[in-house]
């Protein structure tokens, strides 16, 4: 059995040789290699690295958006024993230098002039660092004897027997990788992954039965590769499987080239699910009267069926014809629209509304929920093909154990869990129970063997009149709604609940065309008061869903997008609740100025 992820890598070189393992769209143009070019170029990068001097254990950090030269770097530093440290392009030049200097890179590969940039800004405080490798040396600062050029650094005389030997030498105990958490509450973590921890993961995942993916598959990643769930999920297990993976020019024409590709397999997040769905349902409403009602025809034909499939009830053979109808009518567009292949696609990393999965089931796309975090190197729990509940994250993957603390933390234990923080031995305490368990920070509970998440532990709202309250379950409620982009609910130790709202721009736009309101841009309909009421409409409607304390009494709507690049959202689109509500202090408070 392999024990390491480079066992895996040699092995399926071996095997599928000339066959196509991965491609990456650069600039409209597909860059490809084959299995034997992978590993060749991997070996390259590998032993380009100890010429430079990187040993065994020596961390390798790597600053780009997914690229071939990525994986390259990723598996080529791990074939000779190093540590790598990926690190997301959204990050700010002192976040960058924050991650180099507590990881300690002896080197880094830069994807460009503006990622070399961040880190010749703060090289002073890097003591550690001797090479950085830049792979698109366009217009880039290369005076420092330190740079160099991806070609200059490729270009050496290391024998191939010596990556074999170094391959050799690494066991299932070695780290593999050190992975920054996202850093939704203060500064970031370096999670210490072992190969031990990867190939738990992998083999738990190939065990389950009916299988999640086979060697004929093909998958368009398009989650960055500094995200761990990307990397053990499109990367690592892709890998072990023997799949093909098309890297996606950029999230934004993900659906161009999904439909170019035609994937079976969609690993997504659960904001991607939800903008498809809002995005169809946009449509819907743009269509005539006849239409949009053989669409609801449709919609709740497929509904049925989603559910009667989930509760394993047998489907009557009149509902059977009516699907048949109801999938052309309805359901192949979407279909098509993601390449007519996909069988299944995740939503996993925080909650999904019931409604969106059951629509995706009904187009014959299983919804997979799952649930994990850095700590536990991706999923712990996932959901079966054969065998799922939804807005439960599944069951645990088999080798993993998870019970429910007293207070509602969920506690997790496997070979899948990490050995601790790098460099931060009271963080690394306090992650574990006395027994050894991983504490997640998650509230959550069983039932049937089913995972239910209902909170972040740290997010509990306990109001002034000592309401304990979930604000996921609330802000997943608005979130059901298109015209809500983003919701954070506030009212810690406050009297009632309000809550920070961004708008969807399409669908206020829409929704102000349709009562009628001039605008000469989406910001100028946040000071119309026609449009406004629309708004107060839509709030009191979602409030209708909710118990009284649940209510939201106040918002303020915000007319800047929250992004990565301004550093509200992570880099795999969470938000960052405490970035928000510190730079939102002032408007928080006003919405408390009259409360007594």
């Amino acid at each position: 059995m392999e024990k390491t992820i480079n066992e895996v890598f040699r092995n399926r070189a071996e095997k599928y040789r000339d066959r196509t393992a991965v491609e990456k769209k650069l600039n409209g143009t597909w860059e490809s290699a084959s299995w034997t070019q992978y590993y060749a170029s991997a070996r390259t990068v590998g032993l380009g690295l100890n010429a430079l001097g990187v040993q065994k254990g020596d961390r390798v950090s790597i600053l780009s958006e997914n690229r071939l030269e990525w994986l390259y770097a990723d598996m080529g530093t791990m074939g000779i024993g190093g540590i790598v440290v990926p690190v997301y392009t959204t990050l700010l030049a002192e976040e960058v230098g924050y991650i180099l200097k507590n990881s300690g890179s002896k080197a880094v590969f830069v994807e460009d002039s503006a990622q070399l940039d961040k880190v010749l800004v703060c090289r002073e405080e890097l003591p550690d660092l001797e090479a950085v490798i830049v792979i698109d040396d366009k217009g880039a600062d290369m005076a420092l004897d330190m740079v160099m050029g991806y070609p200059e650094f490729c270009n050496h005389d290391r024998p191939v027997e010596l990556f074999e030997k170094l391959a050799g030498d690494v066991g299932p105990e070695d780290l593999a990788t050190i992975v920054y958490t996202s850093g939704t509450t203060g500064r970031p973590k370096g999670a210490m992954l072992s190969h031990k921890n990867i190939m738990a993961v992998i083999l738990s995942l190939a065990s389950i039965k009916p299988e999640y993916g086979s060697d004929t598959d093909q998958v368009v990643p398009f989650l960055p590769l500094s995200h761990v769930y990307a990397r053990l999920t499109d990367h690592f297990f892709g890998m072990y499987v023997g799949l093909t993976a098309s890297y996606a020019e950029s999230i934004l024409l993900f659906a161009r080239d999904v439909k170019e590709k035609r994937p079976h397999i969609i690993l997504a997040v659960p904001r991607i699910c939800e903008k498809v769905y809002h995005k169809i349902l946009e449509r819907v409403e743009e269509q005539p009267q006849w239409k949009q009602k053989i669409f609801k025809w449709g919609y709740n034909i497929g509904i049925e069926i989603s559910g009667l499939r989930e509760q394993h009830k047998p489907v009557s053979s009149l509902l059977k014809l009516k699907y048949r109808l109801a999938y052309l009518l309805v359901f192949k567009k979407l279909a098509q629209a993601l390449g007519g292949r996909v069988r299944w696609m995740t939503a996993s990393g925080a909650p999904t509304s019931r409604d969106i999965i059951l629509f995706f089931n009904a187009a014959g796309i299983t919804v997979v929920e799952g649930y994990g975090m850095t700590e536990c190197c991706a999923p712990a729990t996932m959901s079966r093909l054969d065998n799922y509940r939804i807005g439960t994250v599944g069951n645990p993957i088999p080798g993993v154990e998870v019970k429910i603390a007293e207070d509602g933390e969920i506690l997790i234990k496997g070979d899948n869990v990490f050995s601790g923080y790098w460099g931060m031995e009271e963080a690394t305490r306090d992650a574990f129970t006395e027994d050894g368990y991983l504490c997640s920070g998650d509230i959550g509970e069983l039932e049937d063997g089913f995972l239910r998440i209902t909170d972040r532990k740290k997010d509990l709202i306990i109001t002034s009149g000592g309401k304990n309250i979930a604000p996921q379950k609330i802000e997943g409620i608005f979130k059901f709604d298109p015209l809500f982009e983003h919701v954070i609910v506030i009212g810690e130790r406050r009297k009632y609940l309000t809550a920070l709202f961004n708008l969807n721009p399409v669908q206020a736009e829409s929704l102000a065309e349709k009562a009628g309101i001039s605008f000469n841009d989406p910001e100028a309909l946040l000071e119309n008061s026609e449009f406004l009421s629309i708004v107060e409409a839509h709030v009191a409607e979602r409030n209708s869903l909710l118990a009284r304390y649940e209510t939201i009494k106040k918002y303020r709507i915000l007319k800047s997008a929250f992004s990565s690049e301004t550093g509200e959202l992570t880099a795999s689109l969470k938000l960052k609740r405490n970035v928000v509500l510190e730079r939102c202090n002032a408007l928080i408070d006003s919405m408390y100025a009259d409360a007594n």
